[in-house]
């Protein structure tokens, strides 16, 4: 058979492969390879079979040939071969020998005469040794090695900052703090003209960052642009409609604590792009936060029907029954999201939240210590834990716990705010006020959500007879949720305390009125009265 008639097969092969007629392509590059026995023929039948999920078999063909120790292309596709069939072990036999050390640095590689025989095509593919090392992270991970797997994934992004995979795998699945994120990012060697990839990946870390730090990041992303058009060069193209971004953005709102504006934004997201899973995620922890079970109806139903084996499907049924509160049908759903994925965070902390639910602390506890040896980026198990023993008092083991926390993400406001109660219940009010203040410093935008944390401000600031400060903490709470028994109810006791008794009688009536059968406000009303009653109306005070 004349070059012209190989020639003219293998285009065959491309185009079956483009087409995804595997068969085909399967069919031809086999004859190919008979009549040249060329290694990159060998390479394409062996590629052609691994698109086919033929994997046992390309691999034995990459195995058969002597080239598979000194070319990477046959190594990797050949170790890829054996991550499809889940021979782990063997799969890092295959892609050789080397050493990572803490900072993803590889070091003390025995393959150094290994080739790569493809050098013309080495500059637009991702890094071959970046590729290997994600390979090794992937393989560590299966085997429950995760200390190993984030030494590898840490080598992959650093040995070629396109590796998005490795950083998808160290952000999901937490396996960094924020501190080291960050520092990661800034290992990167990217050139001068991806600048807009180093700003991108910045909004995907962690984002515990005061607000205008972080919406600086998000627009400068957004002001990226491209002008793909020369002929109309006014048009430009540019990030700001971006689905990823976009998700990040609602990522954003929804640690906020700005669930309406989170649910919005996902909701608006979802219909452009209805299978975006990290959006559904985001979606269906807005909707639970907003008590919306109609949705997270919805959302369940359909993610089970299109994605059944995915754990994110059986985490969505595990939302919906703890938002109506049944806790037992929940835990179920959320153990079934776990046993689909072993790596999946929030259903985890969803099965330690639906035993909480429940006040069953010892099963919280086991589901929290699994999530903090799984996920040692993710602060929350930790927290979590520190919330359940200052539940059953223990509170010194809750305190190393919320200085754990605090260690892993030194700028989470709900740790601060955690770290008060607990000075509170041990009286040390003093510190009690340090750690409210430095939450609300933390927090990127004050909302509904941080009402409980002013109130609690106010009431150290009461004790420490700071009557004052505990006032206009108070008034400042009933701006973010006026309809609060027990910001009334403190806010008169205050007033009390200072012997304005109009004004205690005039909040204690308020608080009443949200709740008549309140013993504390009930009593007290009575005692304002006699007292007022005793000393006469002051003609200084003035109603409030």
């Amino acid at each position: 058979m004349r070059e012209e008639q190989i020639e003219k097969l293998r285009g065959v092969v491309r185009d079956c492969v483009s087409k995804h007629l595997y068969s085909s392509a399967i069919f031809f590059a086999d004859k190919v390879a008979a009549f040249t026995n060329d290694p990159a023929d060998i390479y394409m039948q062996a590629q052609a079979l691994f698109l086919g999920r033929h994997y046992r078999r390309a691999y034995h063909l990459l195995n058969a040939s002597k080239i598979v120790l000194r070319d990477l292309r046959f190594r990797y596709l050949a170790a890829k071969c054996l991550e499809e069939l889940k021979e782990w072990d063997q799969c890092l036999l295959m892609v050789g020998d080397a050493k990572v050390d803490e900072h993803g640095d590889v070091y003390d590689t025995k393959d150094c005469n290994v080739m790569y025989l493809d050098k013309d095509s080495e500059d637009r593919e991702i890094n071959i040794s970046a590729a290997t090392c994600f390979l090794r992270g992937r393989a560590y991970e299966a085997l429950e090695n995760r200390a190993l797997a984030r030494q590898w994934y840490k080598a992959a992004i650093k040995a070629d900052p396109l590796c998005y995979e490795a950083l998808e795998c160290l952000i999901e699945n937490h396996m960094l703090t924020c501190e080291e994120e960050t520092r990661l990012l800034s290992s990167l060697q990217l050139g001068p003209e991806d600048g807009w990839l180093s700003s991108f990946y910045s909004c995907l870390i962690k984002k515990y960052e005061k607000k205008s730090i972080v919406e600086a990041k998000f627009r400068e992303v957004e002001k990226e642009s491209c002008n793909s058009n020369p002929s109309s060069p006014s048009i430009k193209h540019t990030l700001k409609n971006d689905t990823d971004l976009l998700a990040c953005k609602a990522e954003y709102f929804n640690q906020c604590g700005e669930y309406q504006k989170c649910f919005e934004l996902t909701s608006d997201l979802l219909e452009k792009d209805p299978f975006h899973l990290k959006c559904t995620l985001v979606h269906i922890a807005a909707a639970m936060e907003l008590g919306n079970s109609n949705e997270l109806y919805l959302m369940a139903s359909n993610l089970v029907k299109d994605y059944p084996q995915k754990a994110l499907s059986w985490f969505a049924v595990g939302c919906y029954y703890y938002c109506i509160k049944k806790y037992d049908q929940s835990r179920r759903y959320f153990s079934k999201a776990t046993s689909l994925d072993g790596t999946f965070a929030p259903a985890w902390i969803g099965f330690g939240n639906a035993y909480a639910a429940q006040e069953e602390g010892d099963q919280a506890m086991s589901a929290y210590r699994t999530a903090a040896r799984l996920f040692p980026g993710c602060h929350l198990p930790t927290l979590y834990i520190g919330m359940e023993y200052m539940r059953t008092h223990s509170y010194k083991l809750a305190e190393q716990f919320f200085m754990q926390a605090k260690a892993i993400c030194p700028s989470d406001p709900l740790v601060y705010n955690e770290l008060g109660v607990f000075a509170y219940n041990m009286k040390e009010y003093d510190k009690s006020v340090l750690w409210f203040e430095k939450t609300l410093k933390h927090i990127p935008s004050l909302s509904q959500l941080w009402e409980p944390t002013i109130v609690n401000l106010a009431h150290a600031y009461r004790k420490l007879k700071i009557y004052h400060e505990a006032i206009s903490y108070y008034e400042k709470a009933l701006t973010l949720s006026p309809r609060s028994l027990s910001t009334y109810a403190g806010l008169a006791y205050t007033y009390h305390l200072q012997d304005e008794f109009t004004a205690a009688i005039t909040y204690y009536h308020k608080a009443l009125w949200l709740k008549p059968d309140d013993q504390f406000c009930t009593e007290m009303l009575s005692l304002a009265l006699v007292d007022e009653g005793r000393r006469g109306i002051d003609p200084k005070i003035e109603f409030r």
